[in-house]
C-alpha cells in the first residue's frame, strides 16, 4: 500500500471509530485477576453490556481480566489512586487496606453459602461498605469466590494431625494465615500467579482455594489430594474509586448500581453450579477426594478459636460478634 493511501485508510478508520462513539461518552476501566472464563469475569461482561444499554452508550465499561493490568495488589493500588475505575477482586486482597474485612473471613463460620450471603447482604455488609468508603472505595456488591478447600501432594487430610507441617499457600490475610498456624500447618503467603510453579517444584506442599479456582488454574496437574475442608468462605467484591464514582451523574450512578446488582445475582447462581462441576472435574482429572468428617471439622474449629480472639483484639469485637450472630454461629 502506498504511504499516502495508508494514511488515508488509517484516517478513515479513526474517523469511523470516533463517529461510532456517542458524543461525550466516557469509558471506565475495570481490572481483574480472575481467568477470562471464570464466572466473575463473565459477570463483568454482563455488567459492561448492561451499563452501555442503560446509559444509551454514554457510559461504557472496558474490562481487563486475567491480570492484564497486573496482579491483585496492583489492581487495588490502581483503583485507590484512580488509575482505573474499579476492580473485582477476592476480598482478602483488600484486607490490608481495610482490616475489618477479616471479620467475614472467620474460620469455619459458615455452614453453607446461604449463610455466608445472609451475612454479607445484612448489617455486617453495610458496616464493611462504610469502612471501604472511608478508604476511598465504593462497594458495588459481593460475588461468590466460594468455600475454600485444601489440596496437597503429601497425604489425604483426614484429621487435624494431617495438617502438621504442610507448606500451604494462602492469600495475604492475617486471619487465614493465623488459622493455618493454629492447626499446625506452615502457611505461606504468595501471589496466585506463582503458585503453580511452586507446587510443581515442591516449594509448596499444597494450597487452598474454591474448587473453581483449583480447576481453572489446573492445579490438578501438580496436586494429588483434594479435601472438602471448607475452612473459609470467600467473597469477590466489586469496588470502584469513590472519587470517580461520585463524579458520575446521578443517572449514571443508578445505571452502574443496577447493572452491578444484575451481574452479581447472575454470578452467585452461576458460581453455585460451577462449584460442584469443578469438584467433579478435579476428581475426573485424577485427584483423590477425601471428605472431611464432622468430628475433624469441629476439632479444627476449636483449635482455630484463638485466632478469632486475636482478631477481636486487633479490629474490635463488635463487628465480629455481629458476623457470628448473623451467621448463627453463636
Amino acid at each position: 500500500m502506498k504511504p499516502f493511501l495508508a494514511i488515508a485508510v488509517a484516517g478513515a478508520t479513526a474517523l469511523a471509530l470516533v463517529s461510532a462513539t456517542p458524543s461525550g461518552a466516557e469509558t471506565l476501566r475495570l481490572a481483574g485477576n480472575f481467568p477470562v472464563a471464570h464466572s466473575s469475569s463473565v459477570a463483568m461482561e454482563r455488567f459492561a453490556k448492561a451499563v452501555a444499554d442503560l446509559t444509551g452508550g454514554d457510559l461504557t465499561i472496558e474490562n481487563f481480566p486475567a491480570m492484564q493490568l497486573g496482579g491483585a495488589k496492583e489492581n487495588v493500588d490502581q483503583v485507590r489512586s484512580g488509575v482505573v475505575f474499579g476492580t473485582w477482586i477476592g476480598s482478602a486482597y483488600l484486607s490490608r487496606t481495610v482490616p475489618e474485612l477479616e471479620a467475614v473471613s472467620l474460620p469455619f463460620a459458615y455452614p453453607n453459602r446461604e449463610t455466608a450471603f445472609r451475612v454479607i447482604d445484612g448489617q455486617a455488609g453495610e458496616v464493611l461498605n462504610e469502612k471501604l468508603a472511608e478508604k476511598g472505595f465504593v462497594s458495588l456488591g459481593w460475588m461468590e469466590l466460594g468455600s475454600r478447600n485444601v489440596t496437597n501432594s503429601v497425604r489425604p487430610i483426614k484429621t487435624v494431625e494431617d495438617f502438621e507441617g504442610l507448606k500451604i499457600r494462602l492469600q495475604p490475610n492475617e486471619t487465614h494465615l493465623g488459622t493455618f498456624r493454629a492447626i499446625g500447618a506452615n502457611p505461606v503467603s504468595m501471589g496466585i500467579s506463582e503458585v503453580y510453579s511452586a507446587l510443581q517444584q515442591g516449594v509448596l506442599d499444597g494450597q487452598e482455594n474454591p474448587y473453581s479456582i483449583i480447576a481453572s488454574r489446573n492445579f490438578s496437574e501438580v496436586q494429588t489430594h483434594l479435601s472438602d475442608s471448607g475452612h473459609f468462605f470467600d467473597y469477590i467484591v466489586l469496588v470502584a474509586n469513590k472519587r470517580k464514582f461520585d463524579g458520575l451523574s446521578e443517572d449514571q450512578k443508578t445505571a452502574v448500581r443496577e447493572a452491578a446488582a444484575d451481574a452479581i445475582a447472575w454470578q452467585r447462581e452461576k458460581a453455585a453450579a460451577e462449584d460442584e462441576q469443578s469438584k467433579q472435574a478435579l476428581i475426573d482429572a485424577g485427584m483423590t477426594f477425601t471428605p472431611m468428617s464432622d468430628e475433624t471439622r469441629a476439632d479444627l474449629r476449636a483449635r482455630s478459636q484463638p485466632v478469632v480472639v486475636e482478631l477481636k483484639e486487633r479490629i474490635g469485637s463488635d463487628l465480629i460478634d455481629l458476623v457470628l450472630k448473623e451467621a448463627g454461629a453463636e
